[in-house]
């Protein structure tokens, strides 16, 4: 899921290169949707709602074609759901990540007895990487973009990232390049044209790196305890990846739940 978490980042933080991109306008006016559409708890950390002042952009990025539920009934699904909260268009976009013959990736309707639902699909590695390279936001999707030579495009994108003069905002490209690129290059090739330390120190790559360890930590308490108050499971969710890697140490020491909750009540969360 890290590869959609890169990109979902990166609709949020840059959204009006992706309205450019995928609606051709020019606007500032874009909100970021945070809102819940489900009727039930569904896992979408891929999907970004873009609202701009007379519609919805529903961008959903994919690495796999299948999925449960399967992408053209949940497009039908999201749209109508948009549609009646906003009372506004919506264009759907699903755009693939990395290279397939799958029939979904080429599948851009819902159909049933009684519904035809359509939206887009974009397959990276068709477009054209001019358009990734020439805006900041993009800059991370392009070495998965068309090319005759991919080394040397990932080489010409690490080039352009590293003369970005804001470091932050250098270090944070450069974790979701760096996710992203994974898809079409292997980890000795990466960290030819980027710097680790540069990647660690990204919010993205923190992020994940604090995902995985609370799913860690998480295990290691069910098999430990069997079952916990999800009260306490939420209280470990807000630890810090520092707190995390401290308490599976002393996990090792526990003996019942109650020291759980004092490491927790220490940790002041």
């Amino acid at each position: 899921m890290s590869y959609d978490n890169a990109c979902k980042y990166l609709a949020e933080e840059y959204p009006t290169d992706f309205v450019r991109w995928l609606l051709e306008v020019e606007t500032e006016d874009i909100n970021v949707l945070k809102t819940e559409l489900f009727l039930e708890p569904i896992r979408a950390d891929s999907v970004t709602f873009l609202q701009t002042a007379n519609r919805i952009l529903h961008l959903e990025f994919q690495t796999e074609p299948v999925s449960k539920p399967p992408i053209p009934f949940r497009m039908g699904d999201y749209s109508f759901r948009l549609k009646r909260k906003y009372q506004c268009p919506v264009t759907q976009v699903v755009i693939f990540l990395q290279e397939t013959t799958n029939e979904i990736a080429f599948t851009e309707e819902y159909r049933d007895e009684t519904t035809i639902h359509r939206y887009r699909v974009i397959r990276l590695w068709e477009q054209d990487s001019a358009l990734f390279l020439n805006n900041r936001g993009l800059l991370p999707l392009a070495p998965l973009t068309r090319t005759d030579s991919a080394t040397a495009l990932l080489s010409q994108v690490a080039q352009t990232v590293a003369t970005i003069s804001d470091i932050t905002e250098q270090q944070n490209i450069t974790g979701c390049l760096g996710i992203l690129a994974g898809l079409r290059f292997d980890r000795d090739l990466i960290r030819q044209f980027l710097r680790e330390d540069i990647m660690r120190q990204s919010v993205i790559y923190q992020d994940i790196v604090q995902k995985e360890a609370f799913r860690l930590i998480s295990r290691l308490i069910n098999r430990r305890f069997r079952e916990v108050d999800l009260s306490l499971i939420e209280r470990i969710r807000t630890l810090s990846t520092e707190q995390l890697e401290d308490l599976g140490e002393a996990i090792l020491d526990f003996s019942n739940v109650a020291d759980l909750v004092a490491f927790l009540n220490q940790q002041n969360v």
